[in-house]
């Protein structure tokens, strides 16, 4: 009998498959994309607004095929024009032309798409929008705006790197399983506090670490949240990933749905934390 239990006993799980196999791929395209957003970041100006308008039109256009409404091509053509514009006046500072940019545009993709899915289309808008413009603002500042891109990195970076490894290691009760199966709270705990650590790293621009640890552990929550809500986009329309532009990761949007969500908030908190035209040093200046 004991030879039988033994026999019809499951085999340990290895490591390996407890981390998934498309483990690798992730781990190459996280690299690669991660070292081209540094390089672009220290670079700034011209290239980084370019590069991230140009990230956001591929968003936009992810974000468009989801909700599968009519003419596709005229909505992402409106789309990036307006998204460039609000990337121009943002890297200039200009908050209110860039955001009314963005409504603009909104609106026009919106109406392209007909009135049975005009919502879903003109929130693309705005959702990619977010990205180019947060991000346009906070590197705007000569003094602020590099130590900014790179809190955002370290915060979200280690927010997802932990979240992944501690949700497949550790396991336990699901966050979310409606909407995302395959997230756990132990991940969501463990990713919400490493992020808020690796935040520390850019301690040095602040004076007041303590404060900097909890409003990397807020950033890191809502970047936990932005992840979830582009999850539930995808279940509400039946698609498993937004594109397969990138391996072992689906498309742009899957990528960048936790970052675009942090730096929205990082904007929003460094522009209602600072007094001079440029908002980054909101973040480490209180």
């Amino acid at each position: 009998m004991a030879v039988k239990d033994e026999a019809n006993r499951a085999p340990p799980r290895r490591l390996g498959s407890r981390l998934g196999s498309d483990l690798w791929p992730r781990v190459g395209a996280a690299v690669a994309m991660g070292l081209i957003a540094l390089v672009i970041a220290w670079i700034g100006g011209f290239v980084f607004v370019a590069f991230w308008w140009a990230t956001s039109v591929v968003v936009l256009g992810e974000w468009q095929r989801i909700v599968r409404c009519d003419r596709l091509i005229e909505r992402v053509a409106i789309g990036a024009l307006a998204l460039a514009l609000a990337a121009v006046f943002a890297s200039n500072t200009w908050v209110l032309w860039a955001v009314a940019a963005l409504a603009v545009g909104a609106l026009a993709v919106g109406w392209l798409a007909g009135p049975a899915s005009q919502i879903w289309a003109g929130a693309g808008a705005l959702y990619a929008g977010a990205l180019v413009v947060s991000l346009g603002l906070l590197r705007a500042s000569p003094s602020y705006g590099l130590p900014a891109i790179l809190w955002l990195f370290a915060v979200v970076w280690g927010t997802d790197v932990a979240a992944y490894f501690a949700g497949r290691l550790i396991g336990g009760p699901r966050l979310w399983p409606s909407v995302s199966p395959g997230k756990t709270w132990s991940g969501a705990v463990a990713g919400a506090f490493a992020g808020a650590a690796f935040g520390l790293l850019l301690s040095g621009w602040t004076n007041r670490i303590d404060l900097l640890f909890w409003l990397g552990l807020a950033a890191s929550v809502v970047a936990e949240l932005g992840d979830l809500f582009e999850s539930a986009l995808k279940r509400r329309f039946g698609v498993k990933d937004s594109s397969r532009l990138i391996p072992g990761h689906g498309g742009l949007m899957d990528r960048l749905d936790a970052f675009i969500a942090a730096s929205a908030f990082g904007a929003l908190f460094a522009a209602a934390h600072t007094e001079g035209s440029f908002i980054a040093s909101g973040l480490f200046r209180w």
